[in-house]
């Protein structure tokens, strides 16, 4: 049996396919994957409005954020908690002309207080018509675990946006997502900058992750009491895949001593044109009780690009897993890519991913079946259906804490699923 609570778990549209709005584990509250769906038929009546009153009502958008918000609202209250103990919330959009509308929502309800957000821009979600998809990460009150913002020197807050660049809570350290951009979001920083003219000055991925790395996320860390060596899990979005590598090796040099979980992914676009990159980071506090852990599994190395696992107090954070080994994609997977309207290729690597996330899991002393939030980066959605029906095998039903966002490119010919996993892990 796991040892999570599954929140207001729903079947989507009359399937056998079994949602979980959100997952309780211990203190914490995870709501992934949200868009403004009524879970039976796509996007939400009210959110519609009415087809002969195209212009009537609250703007269209607005009235999807305010949906979302107002169902987070409700669940969170239904644990006994309230929204302003957020502590991260992450958001996706086919379309950048959305997210004012959201942004509104947004502070209509939380005010002053906006916690440690990251937006970034995708191919497309998996309701048609929906244009924000949203996961939230809150701590329930008390023992300590009130968020309070960090004091940051030199991170800039975008005045649209307006969230608490790091965010304390107990001696969890969040950091919301950063883009090198100046304090006027006019551009980039000098020091991320390389003009069009000065052609070997260094390249645009190389200048713009070393000073995230430096001046960004080590600050905001240090400002809530973490540091590098105490990076728990980074989230990194590249608006050019082919910089992989070129980011993994500036990368590296800061955090191949002391590595934390790492999910790569590409995205559409981000807030500022001028980037092509954005970092949000986790960590734990220096003087803290709760220490980092690194996980080591050797079979799953091929499949990601940093450790199997970190654990942080009852957290397991995993780096992002595709179903890959030493030569590429899985054969498995391309030995079937013929049978792709059947979901075999998919199957083969959902399997292949959650094999390795459950030995993970099980390094790190807890369960697959303990996981509180799955977000999956595809290159396809059709892949989607096919993947859930393995998540249902292994889960032996129970709901599934996931969401589902088609990016780009993938990183991997031949790999259409990413997933990301946080697993909880009871303190006994």
């Amino acid at each position: 049996m796991p040892d999570i609570t599954y929140i207001a778990p729903t079947r989507i549209g009359g399937t056998d396919i079994q949602y979980a709005q959100g997952v309780r584990a211990g203190s914490w509250l995870f709501f992934t994957g949200h868009m403004a769906s009524d879970f039976e038929h796509g996007l939400a009546p009210v959110v519609v409005g009415k087809p002969s009153l195209p212009l009537g009502g609250a703007p269209r958008y607005r009235r999807e954020g305010d949906f979302i918000i107002q169902r987070f609202a409700k669940l969170i209250a239904a644990e006994g908690g309230d929204l302003r103990h957020i502590v991260r919330v992450d958001q996706y959009y086919p379309s950048a002309h959305v997210v004012n509308a959201y942004q509104r929502a947004r502070k209509a309800v939380l005010k002053d207080y906006v916690p440690p957000s990251t937006s970034v821009l995708m191919q497309e979600l998996l309701v048609e018509g929906a244009h924000m998809d949203v996961s939230m990460l809150a701590v329930l009150p008390g023992d300590g675990r009130e968020p309070r913002a960090a004091r940051v020197e030199g991170v800039p807050v975008p005045p649209h946006s307006g969230f608490i660049p790091s965010l304390v809570s107990c001696d969890y350290v969040f950091v919301a997502g950063q883009m090198p951009n100046n304090v006027e979001m006019t551009g980039l920083e000098p020091a991320a900058y390389r003009a069009p003219n000065a052609v070997w000055n260094g390249t645009d991925i190389r200048l713009q992750t070393e000073f995230l790395i430096t001046s960004r996320l080590k600050p905001a860390l240090e400002a809530g009491g973490s540091s590098l060596a105490n990076a728990v899990k980074a989230q990194v979005y590249l608006t050019n895949i082919e910089d992989l590598p070129e980011f993994m090796d500036v990368w590296n040099s800061h955090f191949g001593a002391n590595p934390c979980a790492l999910t790569v992914v590409a995205t559409k676009g981000l807030a500022l044109l001028d980037s092509i990159i954005e970092i949000n980071i986790l960590g734990v506090r220096g003087s803290g009780k709760i220490k980092k852990q690194i996980v080591e599994h050797r079979a799953s190395q091929h499949m990601r690009l940093g450790p199997a696992a970190v654990i942080a107090g009852d957290l397991v954070c995993l780096s992002a897993l595709y179903a890959a080994d030493e030569n590429g994609a899985h054969a498995d997977a391309t030995a079937s890519a013929s049978l792709k309207y059947f979901g075999a290729p998919a199957q083969h690597q959902m399997r292949a991913i959650l094999t390795a996330a459950d030995a993970i899991a099980k390094a790190a002393g807890t369960s697959l079946a303990n996981t509180t939030r799955a977000n999956h980066f595809v290159g396809d959605l059709n892949v989607v259906l096919p993947a859930l029906k393995i998540w249902q095998e292994r889960l032996a039903g129970a709901p599934i804490p996931f969401g589902a966002v088609r990016a780009p490119a993938m990183p991997i010919p031949g790999c259409d699923i990413i997933m990301d996993a946080w697993i909880y892990k009871p303190m006994r």
